[in-house]
């Protein structure tokens, strides 16, 4: 029998340490990139295109080359096989086909331009706009389904709101890391990140509501006649469906993340990252929330409580 319950300052501690180092590098790029987050076009606006070249040349050419060009802001992404996707500010098509032939002059190979994507400054503002309300609606939404599906329990809204406050640690600590990732290797996001994170958003709440089905379950029975054991016997009862259920899922994943197309890399990184996240609070912390709340000994949240009776 593993003590989820018995552990749960530390399992409080590891979140609030990786949720306090996803919020500074989330102030960090806001400070030096004026975002929370490096956003790509789908959220600023601007060209983004596929070109292939032959012969191959080497990412740091065309980076040189596009600047010389005055593209200094342009993001370059190898996508391999001598096929490189470029982010820059608004151009047309005959401005991309005049970049790509003197591209080809200077680099001494044949460019093909093979995918061209435009979007407005518009267009992206009212994205990054629909992208926040989308995750907030999914939150509270949720919120309430779980309040509605544990309404027989004392005090749904307590479990609804556990659930929620898990999913906001995944999505923290998940938005965290793509933070770090902005300002360390220049990744940006775009509307595929927000896919990824409504997703990771929906498996998260499954497995938190799979485990607090099972306490109710539980409760209903009277297994136990304290809360906290009947909590910990349900996250262990339910502990082999929900690591299954995410290995298997994690493998298709990773197998997407190391052979997949350079296009959705970063969508299958945040499922990646959000998935892993989100199984460790749904038995971990959305769980230990309930036990704490319910007990109503908040100094539990600390990682050494005074109480020595606390840190069993």
């Amino acid at each position: 029998m593993i003590d989820f319950v018995g552990k749960k300052q530390w399992f409080f501690l590891i979140s609030g340490i990786l949720v306090i180092i996803g919020i500074a590098a989330l102030v960090v790029s806001q400070i030096q990139l004026g975002a929370a987050l490096r956003l790509g076009i789908d959220f600023t606006g601007g060209t983004s295109m596929m070109l292939r070249f032959d012969p191959a040349v080497e990412q740091s050419q065309l980076r040189e080359e596009m600047a010389k060009l005055d593209y200094n802001e342009a993001r370059i992404q190898d996508a391999g096989e001598g096929d490189f996707i470029v982010y820059t500010r608004e151009i047309t098509s005959e401005e991309a086909r005049d970049l790509a032939e003197e591209l080809g002059t200077e680099l001494d190979s044949q460019v093909e331009i093979t995918d061209y994507y435009l979007v407005s400054g518009t267009v992206g503002e009212e994205t990054t706009r629909n992208a926040i309300i989308a995750v907030i609606i999914a939150a509270v939404a949720m919120m309430f389904y779980i309040m509605w599906a544990f309404r027989s329990m004392p005090r749904p809204f307590r479990w609804g709101v556990c659930a929620v406050a898990a999913l906001i640690h995944d999505v923290f600590i998940t938005a965290g890391i793509f933070a770090i990732l902005g300002l360390l290797a220049d990744v940006a996001i775009d509307a595929l990140f927000i896919t990824g994170m409504l997703a990771v958003v929906g498996y998260s709440i499954n497995d938190t509501v799979v485990i607090f089905d099972r306490i109710r379950e539980n409760v209903s029975r009277h297994i136990r006649p304290d809360f906290a054991e009947t909590v910990n016997d349900s996250i262990v009862e339910t502990l082999g469906r929900c690591l299954n259920t995410s290995l298997t899922t994690l493998f298709v994943i990773l197998a997407l993340f190391l052979f997949g197309g350079a296009t959705i890399h970063y969508f299958v990184l945040v499922l990646l990252i959000g998935i892993t996240i989100g199984t460790y609070s749904s038995i971990c912390i959305s769980s230990q929330l309930l036990v704490v709340w319910e007990q109503g000994d908040w100094r539990a949240l600390l990682p050494f409580p005074k109480n020595p009776a606390l840190a069993k």
